[in-house]
């Protein structure tokens, strides 16, 4: 990820008068070139920029000699790695420099090029059946004839010919592609997020310079985030000092409604796995940063290239003044083909967005004659509709628009036999949509890709930080907003907050939260995650300080007493762990109201107290008159069951709390995807390096502990706890996992028959089937969900609840976590 600048000292021959002069740069490693001090050309092999134009047309005015730097960076437009596309950093990668030259651009001969392609498109692509495939391919017989390539002279002529070609007009019911300029750039990905910084410079400052010799072009740039790059948030002073040229010419553009915003949030993040609050600060801070930098909001929510989508999504995008949907993410699932390509979205709540993901099924189209056959091809809504977008650009790694992409859809701006391309923009694509609105299709709940479902569970670490962090600062807001309430002196920590909050909502990014990014990526987004914790747990505490202050000085004679706050919406009655005189560790039974405290001094006493005990076989049995459990010596369920009832929620001869390793080997890639056979794989985990014991033998808290060995080198330690009054079992669980191309989960049989679980989402729950009588069913073999998944038929059931995972699935009666 290091650069090296070199210097280029150009001295254009004075026999140049009139060309187009061109420095021409070819590296593996990505550039930019630096003029006057300012960026002025990004240079990616990858992405067909390999030169940088000095002058259209050399004036004896213009300065002939003159001095360009260029930054070269030790990585490629898709990270450093070797061999695949998709591989690690390889430290001992070289890059090379393999051209650096002054040139004459010959642009009649780049026109003649760019006509035959076309032609020669057509030809091969519009079928034997079509007239127009025979006149496009003798008018490029008749040109090649007509050329002389050593008599530049006999080149107008031959572009005439294809001119008369791309002039004869489309009848008025042509399908119209609204053809918009697109740069996806991951947040993160192959590459770190500062080497994003220089990304965006190298992508936006080339569409800059596309722009001044294109006024027509538009394009759309999504994530504020990585606007903020250049313009807001943590990184503003510092990259306003690095590119305070570009920053002025991209906000011209703005101005001129060509440089497009779009997105509505703060990063393209992960549409399942971050809450609901979570969620609503992603439009939030986007939404904030377009009213703030352009004077309105968003009405488009573009999020093309993550893993699915919630099913809450559309109430929380007409929530946040959204009302329109685009990606194309679902035309990659495995199994079914999604019906539509323009369709209303409806959401848990009924709340509808107009949503449309390109017939081209690609965010990176080049403007070629295929793209545009294919997207009309392959439009679901034929006759519904009759106008699509399509993204052209280099992206992922960054590049964007080319000037070729725009020269071949200048081409094919009217011409017959192919459909009507315009260079348009999202507002005006969507606008038509609306209109054309009447006849379209409505799809209802999640958009669930049938891909990448192991994105719900890699790297573990990153998904409880997320998920803890999330907590804190629900915890540090609540507590705040009650000292604030209270009055005093207390300041709202508003700016750390918001801090705190970007370094989240970055981290929610589509391939960081997923866990589908380099080692690098991993450790800033750990460290964001400790600076959340640390910075989070100061806040809270202040708030406590103030909030409490009274209560926190000990009076005069007064017993021992503990003050425990509950930050949740709802009475609570549970065992806490405190500290004693001593320093040793108490248990107490306490009741604290909603959002309220209350001081324990004298701990209440328990209507039943837990009761452990050790059978003959040496199972464990434990119950606190609202359970009943018993655990056999490695720690399975044997036995689980409400009070006084009789009703067994474990089948007989089945074990819940069972683990089970699979063989994780998927077709495409590693850290993504988990497919659909790994389940032909099942091994019970049944090594036992250390048998049930009982660790605490009743009272307030009964357990017991185990630990196992998985696979070849892995451990497992796990607690399990009843709590005096709890309704519910606790499995604290410790796994050291060493174990590579494996898939650890634990397994809960239970007595309940239901064609649907229930699965926490966001502000809400979402059922899904429990068998596979379909294609659409199996297909959602491994599933996510927040907080908890849930079973039940009239009258009963059983959740299995969770602190920091989200892949789980119910099939038939088993309901599977994730580990």
């Amino acid at each position: 990820w290091e650069t090296c600048w070199f210097k280029v000292e150009l001295s254009i021959p004075q026999a140049w008068a009139g060309r187009e002069v061109h420095f021409v740069w070819e590296s593996d490693g990505e550039g930019m070139v630096w003029r006057d001090a300012q960026p002025v050309q990004g240079l990616t092999k990858e992405g067909e920029k390999t030169s940088y134009i000095l002058t259209s047309s050399l004036k004896e005015s213009e300065p002939h000699s003159l001095t360009l730097y260029v930054e070269l960076a030790c990585n490629g437009l898709f990270g450093a790695g070797k061999g695949s596309m998709i591989a690690p950093p390889d430290p001992d990668r070289r890059f090379t420099l393999s051209r650096a030259e002054l040139v004459i651009f010959n642009k009649d001969v780049y026109e003649l090029l760019v006509d035959l392609e076309i032609l020669l498109d057509m030809a091969q692509l519009l079928g034997e059946e079509n007239q127009r495939s025979f006149q496009a391919l003798y008018t490029a017989n008749q040109m090649i004839n007509m050329c002389d390539v050593t008599d530049p002279s006999t080149f107008p002529a031959a572009r005439d010919l294809a001119a008369a070609i791309f002039s004869q007009r489309n009848g008025e019911s042509q399908h119209t592609i609204h053809a918009v300029g697109h740069c996806h750039i991951d947040s993160a990905w192959l590459w770190p997020y500062e080497e994003t910084i220089r990304k965006c410079a190298r992508s936006w400052v080339t569409v800059v310079r596309l722009m001044e010799r294109n006024p027509e072009l538009t394009f759309a740039c999504s994530q504020p985030r990585l606007i903020s790059v250049l313009w807001q948030a943590q990184q503003f002073e510092w990259v306003r000092s690095w590119y305070p040229g570009l920053y002025a010419q991209i906000q011209e553009f703005v101005a001129k409604e060509q440089f497009i915003p779009v997105g509505g949030t703060w990063v393209e993040m992960d549409g399942n796995l971050p809450s609901g609050e979570s969620m609503v600060r992603q439009f939030l801070q986007g939404q904030l940063f377009f009213q703030e930098q352009f004077g309105r909001i968003c009405s488009e929510f573009w999020l093309p290239d993550t893993f699915g989508y919630s099913a809450q999504l559309p109430q929380l995008m007409r929530g946040c003044g959204i009302r329109r949907f685009l990606t194309q993410k679902l035309s990659w699932n495995l199994v079914n083909t999604f019906p539509h390509h323009t369709f209303f979205w409806e959401g848990i709540d009924g709340s509808r967005v107009l949503t449309h993901f390109p017939p081209g099924d690609s965010y990176g189209m080049h403007g070629r004659v295929e793209e545009m056959l294919k997207t009309v091809k392959n439009n679901k809504d034929k006759g519904r509709v009759n106008h699509s977008a399509l993204l052209f650009g280099f992206g992922d790694g960054g590049g964007g628009p080319t000037q070729k992409m725009l020269d071949r859809m200048k081409r094919m701006s009217d011409t017959d036999g192919l459909p009507r391309v315009q260079i348009s923009t999202p507002d005006r694509l969507f606008s038509v949509l609306e209109k054309e609105s009447s006849q379209l299709c409505t799809w209802v709940g999640e958009l669930f890709l049938e891909l990448h479902n192991g994105t719900y569970t890699t790297q573990a670490q990153i998904k409880k930080g997320n998920r803890e962090c999330e907590r804190i600062l629900h915890d540090v807001e609540v507590l705040s907003t009650l000292a604030v309430a209270r009055g005093g002196a207390f300041q709202y920590p508003a700016s750390q907050l918001q801090r705190l909050w970007r370094l989240l909502l970055l981290n929610q990014f589509h391939d960081v939260l997923p866990g589908s990014c380099i080692q690098l990526v991993v450790e800033d987004a750990l460290q964001y995650y400790t600076e959340i914790r640390r910075v989070g747990a100061r806040l809270q505490e202040e708030a406590v300080q103030s909030l409490c202050r009274e209560l926190l000085q000990p009076k005069a004679g007064s017993t021992e007493s503990t003050l425990v706050l509950n930050t949740l919406p709802w009475e609570r009655t549970e065992v806490i762990s405190r500290t004693g005189p001593a320093g040793t560790e108490t248990l107490a039974l306490v009741t604290v109201p909603s959002m309220g405290y209350a001081i324990v001094r004298e701990p209440l006493l328990p209507p039943q107290p837990v009761a452990v005990r050790k059978q003959e076989d040496g199972s464990i049995a434990m119950e606190n008159g609202v359970i009943a459990v018993c655990l056999d010596m490695m720690g399975r369920l044997t036995s689980l069951r409400v009070g006084d009832s009789e009703r067994e929620s474990v089948p007989a001869g089945c074990y819940a709390n069972q683990f089970a390793l699979f063989d994780d080997v998927p077709l495409y890639w590693d850290a993504w995807d988990v497919m659909d056979y790994h389940l032909e794989t099942r091994k019970p985990v049944t090594m036992l390096l250390k048998p049930l014991e009982i660790t605490l033998a009743g009272g307030l808290r009964g357990s017991a502990s185990f630990s196992l060995q998985i696979g070849k080198s892995s451990t497992l330690t796990q607690e399990i706890i009843l709590d005096a009054t709890c309704p519910y079992l606790r499995f604290l669980t410790q796994v050291e996992w060493k174990e590579a191309h494996k898939f650890l989960k634990v397994e809960f049989p239970v007595q309940v028959r239901s064609t649907n679980a229930t699965y926490e989402i966001q502000f809400g729950h979402l059922q899904r089937p429990t068998h596979w009588n379909t294609s659409w069913d199996w297909a959602r073999f491994e599933v996510w969900a927040h907080k908890w998944l849930d079973l039940s038929e009239h009258g009963f059931g059983v959740a299995l609840l969770n602190d920091c995972k989200y892949g789980a699935s119910v099939h038939g009666n088993i309901l599977s976590l994730s580990l």
